[in-house]
């Protein structure tokens, strides 16, 4: 159903439209008729979506004063509202986590977590002051389960999780009807593979770790296609179904993989689980 044809389009604030799924969504959503504001870290890929249409900006979710005068604009050209936030920046930093300094944990951290919640933390003021509002924050099934050589995207993950459901359960007890839902999005065709491998060449040292083979199979096979695997749009139509629902779900899980993982990590004992963890 096309929202604009009743009322006025709901207003939907993208982070991360540069590519994959940010990308997919923002144009699906804006070809569906809803009011986008798409928003990228560099330049030429917030020029790209002005030219496509959008109401496009620059935008650091690191940098807290970059998010406060997004939302100044954007609110200056809503009337001070927004419908939905998509928390959709991120990236993966592999390596086994005796090869991740302290240092690249923390950057790992300021996008997917702390960029998160800054959005989060400027962004609910708005929804509480108009009665309504959804966020929605992209985790992974590697915040429900973890895998080798991840450790770093791992714990972001789980820290979205967390965050997530303890924001949930107070906004559900102080009766703020504004909704919190986590996407657990399992292999998704896009450029966050070739992105985690370029992350992989310029933070760990491979030469010197004694995953160094481990490390050198991830990276000669990481453009093969991956079992359970679904395109970036699949994503955007569950987007889609959020923003309309009127009960949401606490989380919805995206790709065979993260229903079969999800599964196995409420059902199996932590051994168990691990032994066929450690095989993926």
């Amino acid at each position: 159903m096309n929202p604009s044809l009743f009322c006025l389009p709901k207003s939907v604030l993208i982070t991360g439209c540069s590519s994959g799924i940010g990308h997919a969504t923002a144009y699906y959503l804006k070809d569906k008729g809803y009011r986008v504001f798409a928003t990228a870290r560099k330049e030429d890929d917030v020029k790209k979506l002005k030219n496509d249409g959008f109401e496009a900006f620059l935008l650091d979710v690191r940098d807290k004063e970059n998010i406060t005068d997004v939302l100044k604009n954007i609110t200056n050209l809503t009337n001070g509202t927004l419908d939905v936030l998509f928390n959709n920046a991120g990236f993966g930093q592999p390596g086994a986590v005796e090869d991740i300094t302290t240092d690249i944990l923390r950057e790992q951290f300021e996008t997917n977590v702390f960029g998160l919640h800054e959005m989060i933390y400027q962004v609910l003021p708005i929804m509480k002051q108009q009665g309504s509002g959804k966020i929605i924050n992209h985790s992974s099934v590697l915040g429900l389960i973890s895998l080798r050589l991840r450790g770093a995207y791992n714990a972001s993950k789980y820290a979205v999780e967390g965050l997530s459901d303890t924001l949930r359960l107070e906004l559900k007890d102080t009766n703020t009807p504004i909704n919190i839902t986590v996407l657990n999005t399992g292999p998704i065709k896009s450029e966050f593979r070739n992105n985690a491998k370029a992350k992989t060449i310029e933070n760990i040292d491979i030469e010197s770790s004694r995953f160094r083979e481990v490390y050198k199979k991830s990276l000669s096979s990481i453009k093969s296609d991956v079992p359970f695997s679904l395109q970036s749009i699949d994503v955007a139509y569950v987007v889609e179904k959020i923003i309309e629902e009127t009960d949401v779900k606490p989380r919805y899980y995206i790709t065979k993989a993260t229903y079969l993982l999800g599964y196995a990590k409420r059902i199996l004992s932590s051994t168990l689980l691990d032994k066929i963890l450690i095989k993926i």
